[in-house]
């Protein structure tokens, strides 16, 4: 990820830069802690640079919860950073890269653009953590009347698949870098043709991890259209029971298993597990019947916050049935007043990490967008707005 490494500095004189007409928004200190942030508007939406002062030099990176996938993007931010701060540049990975390609941003979708999406093809199917993307794109090119949306958690991957969009000139693929369970929460019912679930990590030792779980299935088999399916693939001889059993579980299910099925494509990883002659299940299970709407759910507004109520925030999490909230660092916004308020909340096996963003008249919003609009999200947002509103 790019970063700069810079001579000490008084970051104080970020300050400067902010309310001049270029990107920088905000600095937020919290006392005792070497680490700043610097609220920055990037691609549409506001990220923050993390600044972490240590006695030989000051770095600066992107923060991770609001990190982007658009790298060439960050580098070209962070040299501009370094000029206009006029920083002593001690190391930096920031140049632009002459060898690889650039990223196909319009491809490129954040978990905002499903809270009503809008699909430019009839035909819509789905693959959950598709890794090198090689599967992915090979089903875009071989049927090019259908979106194909790529869902990978892994950003690396992310920005290797969009490079390939480019290369390849395709306009049927979009990648989502997010929890993919999280993003199925919000798609229509009866919508898709097929949801696709590839050699997913086993999560052996942490089965509460695992992509496959009754919520997921139930998910999945209402975004499917009445005779779609859900395809699993897995080396793993405790996954496939696991899934077994899972997909028995509804009262009515049609699906069945096929072993050491061949596929036109495959990974280098599935290419050397069939060199070790270790055996691949294939799971699909069928959608039998339409599904009712998702229902609407809360807008997350974080208007009318108290910041006096800020300061008297418990660290310790709040745990309530099925979700929780958990508030961690509060910087202070050293012009114009206001905060920031790092949180963690929703459900345990997957929860969202957010900024809050307030101000000393009570506006507030999430950071770097809103939670995923999931029935937990919501009654976790109510918490928020109940422990930030008195």
């Amino acid at each position: 990820m790019p970063h700069l490494k810079t001579a000490p500095f008084e970051t104080a004189r970020l300050d400067a830069l902010v309310g001049t007409g270029g990107p920088w928004r905000f600095r937020a200190v919290e006392e005792g802690n070497s680490v700043e942030l610097l609220g920055v508007e990037f691609g549409g939406g506001t990220i923050l640079l993390e600044i972490k002062k240590r006695p030989d030099a000051v770095i600066v990176r992107p923060d991770k919860i609001t990190r982007p996938l658009d790298v060439e993007g960050l580098k070209a931010l962070l040299a501009r950073l370094a000029e206009e701060a006029d920083l002593e540049v001690l190391h930096a990975n920031i140049d632009a890269s002459r060898r690889r390609p650039p990223l196909a941003s319009a491809y490129d979708k954040s978990i905002r653009d499903f809270e009503e999406p809008r699909f430019p093809l009839e035909k819509v199917a789905l693959e959950v953590g598709f890794g090198s993307g090689r599967h992915l794109l090979w089903q875009a090119e071989r049927n090019p009347d259908t979106l194909f949306i790529g869902v990978e958690i892994h950003t690396p991957s992310a920005q290797q698949v969009l490079r390939q969009i480019g290369l390849r000139g395709l306009t049927n693929v979009w990648v989502v870098n997010y929890d993919a369970r999280l993003l199925m929460e919000m798609l229509p019912s009866n919508r898709l043709e097929a949801v696709y679930v590839h050699f997913p990590v086993p999560w052996d030792k942490k089965p509460h991890r695992r992509v496959i779980s009754d919520a997921f299935v139930a998910e999945t088999m209402r975004v499917l259209r009445p005779g779609g399916f859900l395809e699993l693939r897995t080396d793993s001889e405790n996954y496939y029971r696991y899934a077994l059993e899972v997909f028995s579980r509804p009262p009515k299910v049609d699906f069945w298993v096929e072993k050491n099925r061949d596929l036109p494509v495959v990974s280098k990883y599935e290419a050397r597990w069939r060199r070790m002659e270790k055996n691949i299940y294939t799971l699909t299970m069928r959608s039998l019947e339409r599904s009712p709407e998702r229902g609407e759910l809360c807008d997350f507004s974080l208007e009318g916050i108290d910041p006096s109520r800020v300061a008297a925030l418990d660290r310790r999490p709040v745990v309530r049935e099925g979700y929780f909230v958990h508030f961690s660092h509060r910087y202070r916004l050293t012009t114009g007043g206001g905060g920031l308020i790092e949180c963690s909340f929703g459900s345990f096996d997957r929860p969202e990490h957010k900024y809050i963003l307030y101000t000393d008249a009570g506006e507030g919003r999430y950071l770097p967008d809103v939670p995923v609009r999931t029935a937990t999200n919501c009654r976790a947002h109510h918490l928020i707005r109940e422990s930030l509103h008195g």
